[in-house]
């Protein structure tokens, strides 16, 4: 629909009848500071202090930041990437409008919507409805059920974040579909199939958690396998990134947590969509979590406006993969500005396990004996490094001061750099000085190294066992031969494993396309390695034959020389006897013989 068809009275209702301040707090929190003056921090750049101005009375916005501004139309086209009038649509069914039309001019009541994102997002509010109905209402949906009620989660909560079921029957929801008039090529790009076996669902047999933008609208989707289920299987998997949904800009449950944490100026980042529901069944209404992946900048810029001046509390695991997520959180959060507390659970793996054993005044009062940052980073570098010793002191002050790095107050520096002092039994004036010489100081490159680990995961090697799993990521049809030559246990590279194992599962699933694989690939660093080898183009087609040969030889070499050198060290240290003795070493030896054999025939091919 062409905006100029939309009637001028229309358009003058829709900015009359909206009111701009209740629009722009639903993206950042306004203080009143006259009649019709309101004062925020920017939602589009971003800031500590707040220089965006909303007059009520003239009905449009400004930022004294980066100088955009406009009214409530303009502002929703800016948010939500919105086109003229599909921002215009969007104001006067939320209004209550009836749009008129120019001219006489009647739309198509069954004119294909123009814009992509619209049409997934009526896609995926209707698949929705439909795994909702059989998690509540069907046999197939009954084991689903049984799990989360098990879990303590009411018919309320469900009914709430609208849990579904997806049957076990990958065809059913396309030949479903199909029936409903959406043809095979539209149902083909919306991510809920796979792209080699477009007839089947990328998710089946599994609880699933609609995603919601923060409208309220599903553009998304969570599945989790329901126990006891196969080991093979992924645990969860979520939709890819599409024209309505990017994991790095969506947040699980914030247009149900958005309103409280306007209100109470604080917000719980948890690490699973299960967290954040149990939260909310517990009152704690401002939780919710990023979609496998860890925090962004994105989701701090979409937040910040609401918490400036409160508190972010961070719940996530207490394993390695936790800590590391809370690390880096931690950081981002300071960078911006914002108070971190943390939330050290205890009594139960998660918020789920301990609302159920406990309830919720138990979760509550969890929450709210949550410590400072600086208070949890002091204690797990004590227990990180031997604080009892000066290497152990240097190397614990050199990481805490990455988070002082972050703090934008030169008196919560100093605050700081005085309690590592009284921690570690070290003198202030020393740990000022190495905190003002700390780029100079050689250390510092060996806890950066440290640090990027903490922050990104496990740090990937691109060696010749990853750029032939890369090529075979490049041309699918070439892992049918390497999985009958190489087993997973056969690569010494962890990323090379870990796509391997990712490589191995889409292939039995049949749903093994670059998508699939990216979408199961948890680690962004290989993926990110993935993405950039593929694109380079270094990977054609005819040469991916020839890598994938090679990379087998190059395992099984490196598999031959390492049973070699254990071989040899035995015989090395063997200690000839008896003639028993004489016998084993010739059987070590003619084993050593043979696996020479091996190498020698491996090189010539």
């Amino acid at each position: 629909m062409a905006g100029g068809f939309i009637s001028n009275e229309t358009i003058e209702a829709i900015l009359n009848t909206t009111d701009i301040v209740a629009t722009v707090s639903e993206y950042t929190k306004l203080e009143r500071r006259g009649a019709n003056d309101w004062w925020g921090c920017c939602p589009f750049h971003g800031e500590k202090t707040a220089s965006f101005h909303v007059d009520a009375d003239k009905k449009f916005y400004h930022c004294f930041g980066c100088h955009k501004g406009g009214n409530v139309v303009n502002f929703i086209m800016e948010m939500e990437k919105l086109s003229y009038p599909d921002t215009l649509e969007a104001l006067a069914k939320k209004a209550g409008i009836q749009i008129k039309y120019q001219d006489g001019y009647k739309p198509d009541p069954n004119r294909q919507k123009t814009n992509e994102a619209e049409q997934y997002i009526e896609l995926y509010e209707r698949t929705a409805s439909m795994f909702h109905y059989f998690l509540m209402e069907t046999p197939q949906g009954q084991k689903a059920l049984e799990y989360v009620s098990k879990r303590g989660l009411t018919k309320e909560t469900i009914e709430k974040f609208k849990l579904g079921y997806a049957p076990a029957d990958r065809r059913w929801l396309f030949q479903f579909l199909r029936s409903k008039n959406f043809s095979a090529e539209f149902l083909a790009k919306t991510g809920l199939f796979s792209q080699k076996y477009p007839e089947y669902s990328f998710f089946s047999d599994r609880l699933m958690f609609p995603i919601f933008n923060r409208r309220g609208q599903v553009v998304a989707f969570g599945g989790r396998v329901i126990p006891p289920a196969d080991e093979s299987q992924r645990k969860y998997l979520n939709s890819g990134d599409l024209p309505q949904f990017k994991k790095r800009e969506t947040l699980f449950g914030f247009s149900f947590a958005k309103n409280s944490i306007r209100e109470k100026k604080s917000i719980i980042f948890c690490e699973g969509n299960m967290d954040v529901i149990a939260y909310h069944q517990c009152g704690l209404d401002y939780a919710v979590a990023t979609l496998g992946t860890a925090l962004t900048e994105e989701h701090i810029k979409m937040i910040s406006g609401f918490v400036a001046g409160g508190t972010v509390y961070l719940s996530f695991d207490s394993d390695g993969a936790g800590q590391q997520a809370t690390w880096k959180a931690i950081r981002l959060c300071r960078e911006h500005d914002l108070t971190v507390k943390i939330i050290r659970l205890k009594g139960g793996k998660d918020p789920a396990e301990i609302m159920l054993k406990f309830g919720a005044d138990n979760l509550t009062a969890q929450v709210k004996n949550a410590i400072l940052d600086s208070d949890y980073l002091i204690f797990r570098l004590g227990e990180k490094y031997p604080t009892d010793t000066p290497e152990g002191k240097t190397k614990a002050a050199l990481e805490y001061f990455q988070y002082v790095d972050a703090l934008q107050s030169d008196i919560q520096k100093e605050s700081c750099l005085e309690q590592l002092s009284q921690a570690f039994n070290l003198k202030p004036e020393a740990v000022k000085r190495d905190f003002n010489n700390r780029s100079q100081a050689r250390e510092r490159a060996n806890i950066r190294q440290n640090n990027n680990q903490t922050e990104q995961g496990t740090q990937v090697k691109l060696d010749a066992e990853l750029r032939g799993l890369i090529a075979v990521t490049a041309d699918l049809n070439q892992f049918e031969v390497l999985r009958t030559k190489l087993t997973e246990q056969d690569f010494t590279n962890p990323a090379a494993r870990k796509l391997y194992k990712v490589l191995e599962e889409c292939f039995v699933e049949k749903i093994f396309t670059i998508r699939d694989i990216l979408s199961r690939c948890d680690d962004e660093n290989l993926m990110q390695l993935i993405t950039e080898s593929i694109s380079s183009g270094v990977y054609q087609s005819e040469k991916v034959s020839v890598i994938v040969q090679d990379t087998v030889n190059l395992v099984k070499r490196n598999k031959l020389d390492a049973q070699r050198n254990k071989l040899l060290q035995r015989i090395r240290e063997y200690t000839v006897v008896t003639q028993d003795d004489q016998n084993q070493l010739n059987a070590l030896l003619a084993e050593k013989l043979e696996l020479d054999k091996q190498v020698q025939c491996l090189g010539k091919k």
